[in-house]
């Protein structure tokens, strides 16, 4: 049976988003790479989905910020762009 990482049950109870996209795709792809294998325990399966939905969810944001800028560029040309 595969051992869980410590990291992952962590980061499923409420911890803070990845410091970039490539970090959460990466956490992501391992989680659910642990999800898929059926190795991990019944207690960690709903938190595990969590951190999924979480990872996703801040994978979408970035990728809406940035599919935002792109749209300012090409309307406008060459047009500083801040984030909310």
């Amino acid at each position: 049976m595969a051992k869980v990482s410590t990291s992952t049950a962590e980061h499923a109870h409420g911890a803070a988003n990845p410091v970039s996209y490539e970090a959460a795709l990466q956490e992501l792809e391992q989680l659910v790479a642990q999800l898929e294998s059926g190795q991990m325990p019944l207690e960690q399966l709903l938190s595990g989905y969590q951190r999924g939905a979480q990872l996703l969810g801040f994978c979408r944001d970035k990728l809406t910020a940035v599919e935002d800028q792109i749209k300012v560029l090409d309307e406008s040309g060459l047009k500083t762009w801040t984030q909310d």
